[in-house]
């Protein structure tokens, strides 16, 4: 009698496993040519030739991301909406459990899209910074131009590394305590800096200031 209930009810259970798995084939078809219509899109607008400009396609390469940023961002739309499809099979299944966890990841994917474009645009500004400071100070004279350039352009890539983190979660405490850090230290150094630098700059300014209010009175 157990066995015969049983049957029974996953003959009942069988057009709810089939419809799932039609949505979810369906969808994953679905997200297949929705992801590889946007890598064609992002080719057709040439945005593989602009980053690769700051190197960023060539470092997602050497990390396994894709080839270049096009196939990244049409993988991200093809698992995106997979996880979109699947999490609908669960629903129609009635798996809450899995259905609010692959909510969960669905919700965290815009994080991940907006930290690839903060780290493109820290590397790009980052590129950017280091040819205009490079080129001011060679034309200035001063020594260890290259050096000064590569510590501009790596402390704008680091910033936008700590940006992404936060962006992520990762450890959001910890990063903005460096985050801080690192500001607060740049600030005193440069203070200081400019302290030392202009210390004898200040007492002209204000022994002048001294001898005009004194032919005054």
């Amino acid at each position: 009698m157990s066995l015969r209930g049983l049957w029974e009810r996953f003959i009942d259970f069988l057009p709810t496993l089939i419809g799932a798995l039609l949505v979810f084939i369906i969808g994953w078809l679905i997200a297949v040519a929705l992801g590889k219509i946007a890598e064609k899109v992002l080719k057709s607008i040439k945005i593989d030739q602009a980053v690769e400009k700051i190197g960023l396609n060539s470092k997602m390469s050497d990390m396994g991301i894709g080839s270049g940023v096009s196939e990244f961002f049409g993988d991200l739309v093809k698992w995106f909406l997979v996880l979109v499809f699947l999490m609908a099979a669960t629903d129609i299944l009635n798996l809450n459990q899995v259905t609010n966890y692959l909510n969960s990841i669905v919700l965290y994917i815009p994080n991940v899209v907006v930290a690839v474009i903060v780290l493109a645009i820290a590397f790009l500004v980052g590129n950017f910074v280091f040819g205009i400071v490079k080129g001011s100070t060679r034309a200035a004279g001063v020594m260890s131009a290259t050096l000064l350039a590569t510590i501009s352009k790596w402390a704008i890539v680091i910033f936008g590394i700590l940006a992404a983190l936060i962006q992520l979660g990762i450890a959001s405490a910890l990063v903005s305590t460096i985050f801080i850090g690192i500001v607060a230290m740049l600030a005193l150094a440069g203070g200081l800096a400019f302290g030392l630098g202009g210390k004898e700059e200040a007492q002209s300014i204000l022994r002048k200031l001294r001898e005009e209010i004194t032919e005054r009175k």
